[in-house]
């Protein structure tokens, strides 16, 4: 068997402005295909669910929410993280060293 390459994720985003694209003319398939890297039977699928109204700007938008959300959990995590030290520093100055 052939080894292939690492499983990716495009966003809804992604994938609805490349199918507005293809089904306007401004980029055909095989120019798609070799630009990203993708196989022609991905892109026959998004184009099934683009003309289906499968692909729509919620769900781009939704990924793009649940992107923030990941982040600012991530934020939000670093400032606990922050706090702690900073309140040890202030209880032991002697640690900064």
């Amino acid at each position: 068997m052939s080894s292939r390459g690492p499983y990716r994720r495009h966003a809804a985003q992604f994938k609805l402005q490349l199918c507005s694209d293809i089904r306007s003319g401004s980029l055909g398939r095989r120019d798609a295909q070799k630009k990203y890297a993708l196989s022609a039977n991905l892109i026959q699928t998004w184009l099934t669910q683009f003309d289906r109204g499968e692909l729509t700007n919620e769900e781009a938008e939704a990924d793009v929410i649940a992107e923030y959300e990941a982040k600012i959990a991530a934020l939000e995590r670093k400032v606990g993280q922050l706090t702690m030290e900073l309140d040890l520093v202030k209880k032991h100055p002697a640690c900064a060293s």
